[in-house]
């Protein structure tokens, strides 16, 4: 394919495209959707939601005697573009999604469009960024989601200069794109965050922002708000289970208006969880699903009292679910989706289980197996004596 998929709309005589048009033309001529979407993301001009210009704007920072350092940054690149990508969407209803623990809570902020900095605490695994995931899906609300990591900076969350196709460009930032259509901003992982996050203060109080590197300012629309999820409370973790969570500045922490506690669900609603799972892959069996949550219920108030140093969490009971769906083995599937556990922990649960679901032993108090694992422990121990190259 010798031409572009750029040159071929500029052929057309049109200067701006819809998204479907230019997806209708990308595939008549043998394009992918994926580059029609990549041409509109990286080398068309926004006007507006869904209409692109195939022309590239000229800066309109002036050029003034007493002009503000901010705005002469701009001057320096001739030609430099905001751009601002179609990132925010509005999530697709989870059927397999449970309501349960502060749902109705997290329901009624976004509700009221409010601007209402929530931050959300608790371990791993027990559903925080789903269920604001799913009241967003449930209202109708778009949303971006941010996820943090150490490295994360003030260019990866308010924008920065890129270079595209030989242009230099500024690309708005998660932050800017929520703030200038008025969604909601999920910042996921808040507490894995270095001091670089202090770039989002005035975020927090609300309040329109400076884009230093363009002179813009920006000011929030009706219905912004911003919600983090975290394992800590930001004070760093002292058992050293989430060894990546840091220490957050205490005038950031401040600017949140609450905090909301997320537990592991209630035995009920997590047998409904797991159902609901089982479900989806095809393999109900409402007995084991009983004993995963007695199981799972067991570790997590051993947990508790200091007896044990790991926990099996809402999702790992879905990832049991799931390898349950592919293998048909119930304790295959608990073996598997427990492996990252140290040894004695690993054995530890798997013994607790077989104590919890009896029909996994045999007369003699054995783990029952598949015919599969029967026969590869058979050929292991074969290969153990010297005859590898005996097995066919």
């Amino acid at each position: 394919m010798t031409k572009s998929l750029k040159s071929i709309l500029a052929e057309t005589g049109k200067v701006s495209f819809t998204n479907k048009e230019i997806l209708t033309i990308a595939t008549e001529n043998g394009f992918a959707a994926k580059d029609a979407y990549s041409l509109i993301s990286s080398s068309l001009n926004r006007i507006k939601r869904g209409l692109y210009s195939l022309e590239a704007p000229v800066s309109s920072a002036p050029v003034a005697p007493q002009m503000p350092q901010t705005a002469m940054a701009n001057i320096a690149f001739r030609g430099v573009a905001s751009v601002s990508n179609d990132e925010v969407y509005v999530p697709a209803v989870d059927p397999t999604y449970i309501k349960w623990g502060e749902y109705n809570t997290i329901m009624k902020i976004i509700k009221s469009n409010m601007f209402f900095p929530t931050y959300i605490a608790g371990l791993s695994g027990n559903g925080k960024t789903m269920m604001v995931e799913q009241a967003c899906a449930k209202t109708k609300r778009e949303y971006v989601r941010v996820q943090i990591s150490p490295e994360t900076d003030e260019d990866d969350l308010i924008g920065g200069f890129r270079l595209v196709n030989g242009e230099t460009v500024f690309q708005k930032g998660p932050v800017v794109k929520a703030m200038e259509r008025g969604c909601i901003l999920l910042i996921d992982e808040i507490d894995r965050a270095t001091n670089k996050i202090m770039c989002l203060q005035g975020v927090l109080e609300g309040n329109p922002i400076l884009l230093k590197k363009t002179g813009e300012v920006v000011t929030p629309l009706e219905g912004f708000n911003v919600i983090a999820t975290a394992n800590t409370k930001g004070r760093g973790s002292d058992d050293g289970r989430f060894t990546a969570a840091s220490i957050i500045d205490d005038a950031f922490l401040e600017r949140f208006v609450c905090v909301i506690d997320q537990a592991f669900p209630q035995p009920t609603i997590e047998r409904k969880i797991v159902e609901k799972h089982m479900a989806k892959f095809g393999v109900e069996d409402s007995e084991f699903a009983e004993k995963l949550i007695a199981w799972s219920n067991v570790i997590r108030k051993t947990f508790e009292a200091e007896g044990v140093e790991e926990v099996v969490s809402t999702r790992r009971l879905c990832h049991i679910v799931k390898s349950f769906s592919i293998f048909g083995d119930r304790m295959k599937a608990i073996n598997m989706c427990i492996s990252r556990f140290d040894e004695e922990t690993r054995t530890a649960f798997l013994d607790l289980y077989t104590k919890i679901d009896e029909s996994q032993l045999n007369e003699n108090g054995e783990v029952v197996q598949n015919e599969e694992a029967q026969m590869n422990n058979i050929l292991n121990e074969y290969n153990k004596e010297g005859h590898e190259e005996d097995v066919p």
